[in-house]
């Protein structure tokens, strides 16, 4: 039996492995693993083949007998509320999140708003392999799709409802807001409004084909966003993935903040907010050292998990904490919901500026400096994933810590290296970490060479 489900749902080139007959046939097993009668949101983001896929799913939905909402465009993070505040038995996001333009996906919801487990998945799979299918008669199919016009309204009061606004409204900030041409747009500007802020955006109109820049918000893709901050002289700048539920920072001295480093400080912050929750905070083997370097002195408890927003959503659910977050820009605030949302952590960040009242460069200059280097190597099926993790542990093991949880992770005295095979693309990512600006670089090079020469 074959694999549907990655480290984020299915994802897919759209029209190519994802085709409306297989979104039909999902749609009918994600229909039967809900049940007859169950109510379903569904939604999508602006990529292409989103109308067309989202239309599939629907068909097979219906065939089932599940009852079906829809909501038009908005991000995974108002989804995920609506679903949990609305009263929803589920949901369904047709998004590829921060993949390439030319990929689509869904995105399978449990009534909590967070990703189904990967139990659940596997559930969904053994249907849709074996062809389990509920299948109602005639009669049963008296119920259309059904439209939902308050999932933006509800989340953006709710994210309004987690922070002083009265405090941030009294700082007049200027912010700049990249939502990456998608469905961000429809949601951060109205936050920042309504927060009080003076508001420019960038990449703010809908474009299905990403024509400005990668859905993925890197160093790279947002080297314009920071310039533009920087001439603008914002107090803040935010950038957002394809579906808005990643925040990457800019700070007022126009320099991008990778995720791990936001993270670090609005956990710090969740902490002061939530004092009856426990003090510990859950992130990926691909964070940096600097989180429990930094975060020790507040005696907050750091727990190491997979790569996967799924994996860190679950065990943030079960396990409770005041906060999870990736090195991507995914950060998990649960008094709000346990899972990835942009919105809602740019609206913490403002107020941690003015509650601490410093500006954002800095919040940020309190944290330890590293360097960091992120490169990849593209895979073909062909490609020996465990020969690669065993050269990479034969090569650099004897200089630190082998850790597996995830890939190889090698944690030295002064830098750490990490090598794993993506859930979401045909790549290996390999991070690079070190105080030492040459030897990031130098060894991510180094990794780079031999993983293409293994690939």
């Amino acid at each position: 039996m074959g694999k549907l489900f990655g480290t984020d749902g299915i994802r897919g080139i759209a029209n190519t492995e994802l085709q409306p007959e297989f979104a039909l046939k999902i749609g009918k097993a994600i229909g039967t693993y809900f049940g007859k009668g169950a109510r379903i949101l569904i939604g999508r983001d602006v990529r292409a083949g989103g109308d067309m896929l989202l239309r599939a799913v629907e068909s097979g939905l219906l065939s089932s007998g599940v009852l079906v909402y829809e909501a038009g465009m908005a991000p995974t993070p108002a989804f995920q509320y609506g679903v949990k505040t609305l009263g929803y038995d589920g949901g369904i996001i047709i998004t590829a999140s921060h993949n390439p333009a030319e990929y689509n996906g869904i995105k399978v919801l449990s009534p909590h708003g967070i990703e189904i487990s990967r139990e659940d998945e596997d559930k969904i799979e053994d249907i849709y392999f074996n062809n389990k299918f509920h299948v109602v008669e005639w009669n049963g199919l008296v119920n259309d799709v059904k439209r939902e016009d308050k999932v933006i309204e509800t989340y953006v009061h709710g994210i309004l409802s987690q922070v002083d606004t009265d405090k941030i409204r009294s700082k007049k900030y200027k912010v700049l807001i990249d939502p990456a041409n998608s469905v961000g747009t429809l949601v951060t500007p109205i936050v920042a409004r309504e927060l009080g802020c003076k508001v420019f955006t960038i990449n703010g109109n809908l474009d299905p084909l990403f024509s400005a820049r990668t859905p993925e918000p890197t160093f790279e893709s947002l080297s314009e966003t920071a310039k533009v901050a920087k001439q603008l002289g914002v107090d803040l700048a935010v950038a957002h993935d394809g579906d808005a539920d990643r925040a990457i920072f800019i700070d007022s001295m126009g320099r991008v903040q990778w995720g791990d480093r936001s993270g670090t400080l609005l956990s710090y912050w969740a902490s002061i907010k939530a004092p009856n929750l426990p003090k510990r905070i859950f992130t990926a083997v691909s964070s940096s050292s600097l989180v429990e370097e930094y975060l020790k002195q507040y005696n907050i408890q750091v727990k190491w998990t997979k790569v996967g927003s799924v994996d860190i959503a679950h065990m943030l659910f079960k396990e409770k904490g005041v906060a999870g977050f990736e090195e991507n820009g995914g950060f998990m605030y649960p008094p709000h919901q346990a899972v990835r949302d942009g919105a809602m952590s740019f609206a913490l960040m403002l107020e941690m500026m003015a509650s601490e009242n410093e500006n954002s460069a800095e919040l940020f200059n309190r944290l330890p400096v590293y360097y960091l280097v992120k490169t990849k190597v593209r895979i073909t099926e062909k490609s020996n994933i465990k020969k690669i993790y065993d050269e990479i542990i034969d090569k650099y093991g004897k200089y630190g810590n082998i850790v597996t949880i995830d890939g190889v992770k090698i944690i030295g005295n002064d830098f750490w290296l990490l090598v794993r095979k993506s859930g979401t693309e045909p790549i290996i990512r390999i991070l690079v970490e070190a105080k030492d600006e040459n030897k990031s670089k130098e060894l991510a090079k180094e990794l780079e060479k031999l993983v293409s020469e293994l690939a």
